[in-house]
């Protein structure tokens, strides 16, 4: 399996390289030169399998002769040895169409951590066959932080830089990145918000003598190897509802597209998905982009499910890249038109080709709170406020009753309890495994949105030599 870049302008490279590159040199985001496909059989053969040991099926054509049988399974299996759940993401009956997929059994209560525990572990393997140190830059909307740095805190070769916008995470997710004292964890808050920080990061790797003097990575779902492991959980849940025999829709608030995008190489793999319903809050671009063509930049605002609040939805690239036929030429000149003036229309026939598999719903604070008040006294579920917008763009969907409708559950409801009392009444405790966090000494620096300043903090910080 070889890789090209969205942009049509970078090495192909294999999927050891692409994991350590991250971002490619174009400015692109990398991808398989072709989509793998699952026979009918094949997916029925997943039926019974550990998640682990679907892991190592679903992975295994985008990661070729890198990584042997024994050695991946090994990896998975110590990737999710750390999950307090024995099934990794269980499945949740909420009645008799609606179910929920748990993604927040892992050491930071969120999805992410699905994917980057492996990533860690992966790093960790290709840089040991290596003489090089890795400078891993990512940006959080509070989530993707947290689990990349309990991934790689105090491993070898690699240091971590992670920028958060300051005072638009809970207290939950600020501190599970900013209690982590290894001396290769950076956190960074930026003054401004999640898209300023996206915005550096691709800045700096933009730079390539600064990115090549620090052998710049990425963590981000704009990493290949993040994003693949993500494609798992929906084989994982869709052969446990019925399929190849049974379509499954799937709900997934989304804000970067990398999660719904996971569902959508699952179903050009040959899963069948009767929907990609992609839920999102306020800060609606993909909404508008995918309903009505309109890919175009408004102003960010703070919402209940901050992970969320975003308006350059940076995995969208690789959607539009496969809707541009490919052509990496064509996107760049796209892409590039839309960096310049924050607009990007979808033309008829890509918003036409998209409709065959996506739907897309807005949803605001108060169907949210609805949709927590709904799972909770009908349901027995107490669900966090990103899981809600999921749920309410699930239940609000139009497909027949036969299909089941499976609703990403992103995050355990602590890590946003105030919102989660202010809705349902039950303020939500944080599982014994995370006790003690706020009690823990916090260490941070707070930087301007400037790239200045965030490339003088890393070239001082970094343990690389200048």
């Amino acid at each position: 399996m070889k890789y090209v870049s969205t942009r049509g302008d970078a090495p192909r490279l294999g999927f050891e390289d692409v994991t350590l590159a991250g971002l490619a040199a174009d400015g692109g985001l990398y991808v398989p030169e072709a989509w793998p496909h699952f026979s009918p059989s094949e997916i029925a053969a997943l039926r019974g399998l550990s998640y682990a040991d679907t892991a190592v099926a679903v992975m295994r054509p985008f990661i070729g002769s890198a990584i042997d049988d024994a050695d991946l399974k090994a990896l998975c299996e110590t990737a999710y040895g750390r999950f307090s759940h024995a099934a990794v993401t269980p499945l949740k009956q909420l009645d008799h169409q609606q179910w929920l997929l748990e993604l927040f059994h892992g050491p930071t209560l969120a999805f992410k951590d699905v994917a980057l525990q492996l990533l860690g572990l992966l790093f960790e393997r290709f840089l040991a066959k290596r003489d090089t140190h890795l400078t891993v830059i990512g940006a959080t909307s509070g989530d993707t932080g947290s689990a990349a740095i309990d991934a790689l805190a105090g491993r070898a070769k690699v240091d971590i830089f992670m920028l958060h916008p300051l005072g638009r995470v809970s207290d939950v997710q600020r501190r599970q990145m900013t209690t982590v004292l290894a001396p290769n964890v950076h956190n960074i808050a930026i003054e401004g918000s999640f898209d300023d920080a996206q915005a550096l990061v691709k800045a700096m790797f933009a730079d390539r003598d600064f990115a090549s003097r620090f052998n710049l990575s990425a963590v981000n779902s704009i990493n290949w190897a993040r994003l693949m492991a993500q494609i798992v959980y929906y084989f994982y849940a869709a052969v446990r509802l019925g399929a190849p025999d049974r379509e499954v829709g799937f709900s997934v608030p989304t804000g970067n597209f990398g999660d719904v995008f996971a569902g959508y190489v699952a179903a050009k793999m040959g899963l069948p998905v009767a929907k990609l319903i992609v839920a999102t809050n306020v800060n609606d671009i993909l909404h508008r982009a995918l309903s009505a063509g309109d890919y175009s930049v408004g102003t960010v605002s703070p919402t209940a499910a901050p992970s969320m609040d975003i308006q350059v939805s940076s995995n969208f690239e690789r959607l539009l890249f496969d809707l541009h036929g490919r052509d990496g030429v064509a996107l760049a000149a796209a892409m590039h038109g839309f960096e310049a003036t924050k607009r990007l229309e979808l033309a008829p026939a890509m918003r036409a080709a998209a409709a065959g598999l996506f739907a897309s719903a807005r949803i605001d604070a108060d169907a949210m709170q609805l949709a927590m008040r709904w799972a909770c006294d009908r349901a027995g579920e107490v669900i966090d406020p990103h899981t809600a917008i999921g749920l309410a763009a699930a239940q609000s969907a139009n497909l027949p009753a036969d299909v089941p409708i499976v609703t990403l559950a992103t995050a355990h409801p602590a890590k946003f309890a105030d919102a989660v009392e202010r809705a349902t009444g039950i303020r939500p405790s944080l599982p014994a495994r995370i006790g003690g966090l706020f009690d823990r000494t916090e260490r941070y620096a707070t930087l301007p949105a400037e790239i200045g300043a965030i490339e003088a903090f890393v070239a001082e910080q970094a343990g690389v030599a200048a």
